[in-house]
């Protein structure tokens, strides 16, 4: 008699975003078929005794195959990229197609299907970066493409070639509230920025250190509290990525106490670094440059703060690799000034290792509160639940075991990336994915990797709950609804 399942995860501890329970999972054709306590027989079989069983995490901003709007390539195509993902225990990437201004949106998302098809061995969605908000990208091709499955996309409000001002921005937010996609915003004040880099290269204060002086904590709440009120009289949710400062943090929480749809995600350089840390010897500090910039111990305890107290719904590693040499970091090497380094830090493998050693194993978070952060909450926010973020049955077979005892020191010739070095060196994590299991795969298991090139799969994302507006109307705008029985958007 030929087994019940294609696989079963014996004597684990399942762990969801809600619960923690005893079962061994059985899985068919790449999904979770049952949840049992004495499953039948396996063509292959785990056991996980003494192991946590947890869904395959989710990271929804990593930046693989992209070039920058300096023209800075990352170092992680789609095979080394998902490849470090899943040694950390994610199984689902959610990387940008990254619109430059003169590009066809719709030619963009083409062009990252041919890199990601061939290459990636976990599965993926796209969101979108919208840099040049034409009449035929937003009357077209990005509706279209929301359609189509790409139903988040991300805004800049600073960096030159990509920023977006706030009439264009409005349009934008108008245009995902007809649409339901969500919108992720990267809040810095740009001219906060640019005023503060002009009076600071005059001066000769050029080393890494003075990239996190350029990006003060005033211009990241301003740009966060101006993102949320142009969303507030659109009536639009928003999700800000990436926040770093206390302020920030403040803003959005009392945003969402006033009952605003306001989403916030965090990731591991904001609890795990610091602003010291760019003052290094050389240009060393600039293997911790990215923006918004990591801040202080205070600011490392507020964001924590947020991760328990539900302001942040989502962890991500923001993973922007680039390597430390003229082709990355460093395009002048050693005269290369802090305007000139390239922003961002790799964080794929290391992100939900970071998050349980730091959050669970010294008890700031549940491992409940660990699942939702890693996994749960991204699948909601884009569109994926319950096919992803979850263990249950209909769900695919996505999961993670870890070892919640087993000890690593980080170095970045552990890592599966292709940076070269990792902003954690000789850092020590408890607790680290053992196996790591995708739509009933064994893609990784016990430091090997056993899934082939392409074997992961595109994902079309739904409209999320979470992007429908709350129907709250700004007092003026009630107002022309005396006089007009047509929206303004």
């Amino acid at each position: 008699m030929p087994p019940a399942y294609d696989l079963v995860i014996r004597n684990g501890k399942i762990v969801t975003a809600a619960d923690t329970f005893d079962a061994d999972v059985c899985v068919r054709d790449g999904r979770v078929v049952a949840l049992e306590g004495h499953a039948g027989p396996g063509a292959r079989e785990i056991d996980a005794t003494g192991r946590l069983v947890m869904p395959g995490g989710i990271d929804s901003h990593c930046h693989i195959e992209q070039m920058s709007s300096a023209g800075v390539v990352c170092a992680d195509d789609f095979y080394s990229g998902t490849v470090s993902a899943a040694f950390g225990g994610t199984t689902t990437v959610i990387p940008f197609a990254a619109q430059h201004r003169g590009q066809s949106l719709r030619q963009v998302v083409r062009d990252y299907h041919a890199a990601a098809e061939p290459k990636a061995v976990v599965d993926y969605a796209f969101h979108l970066i919208i840099s040049d908000p034409t009449e035929q990208v937003l009357g077209q091709e990005l509706p279209a493409l929301i359609g189509d499955g790409y139903t988040s996309f991300k805004i800049y409000m600073t960096y030159e070639r990509l920023r977006i001002a706030d009439g264009p921005l409005l349009d934008i937010l108008a245009l995902a509230r007809r649409t339901g996609a969500l919108v992720m915003v990267h809040a810095e004040n740009h001219d906060m920025i640019q005023w503060m880099t002009e009076r600071l290269l005059e001066q000769g204060l050029v080393r890494p250190l003075f990239h996190a002086v350029s990006h003060p904590r005033l211009a990241e709440s301003e740009a966060t509290n101006r993102a949320i009120s142009l969303a507030e009289l659109v009536d639009v949710p928003v999700l800000l990525v990436h926040v770093s400062a206390p302020e920030a943090a403040r803003v959005i929480r009392e945003a969402q106490t006033r009952g605003l749809r306001i989403y916030a995600e965090t990731c591991p350089q904001y609890v795990m670094l610091g602003a010291d840390d760019l003052d290094k010897s050389g240009m060393d500090g600039a293997m911790f440059c990215c923006s918004p910039p990591p801040r202080d111990a205070a600011g490392q305890a507020a964001i924590w703060q947020g991760l328990v107290n539900g302001t942040f719904q989502v962890f991500s590693s923001d993973h922007a690799p680039y390597r430390f040499d003229r082709t990355g970091k460093l395009p002048r090497g050693d005269n290369t000034t802090f305007k000139e380094i390239a922003n961002g830090l790799p964080g794929l493998e290391t992100r939900l290792p970071i998050l349980f050693s730091e959050g669970v194993w010294r008890g700031r978070i549940t491992v409940n509160q660990f699942v939702a952060l890693g996994a749960t909450n991204h699948a909601r926010l884009y569109g994926l639940y319950p096919r992803k973020g979850t263990i249950a049955v209909g769900s695919d077979a996505d999961m993670a075991i870890w070892d919640p005892d087993r000890r690593v020191k980080l170095t970045a010739s552990l890592l599966h990336d292709q940076v070269g070095y990792t902003p954690y060196e000789g850092v020590e994590l408890t607790g680290w994915p053992v196996t790591v299991i995708s739509r009933g795969r064994i893609v990784v298991d016990q430091g090997k990797l056993h899934a082939t090139r392409g074997s992961g799969q595109f994902l079309k994302c739904a409209q999320a709950e979470a992007a429908k507006p709350l129907g709250r109307v700004v007092p003026e705008l009630a107002t022309v609804r005396r006089f007009s029985d047509r929206p303004l958007f």
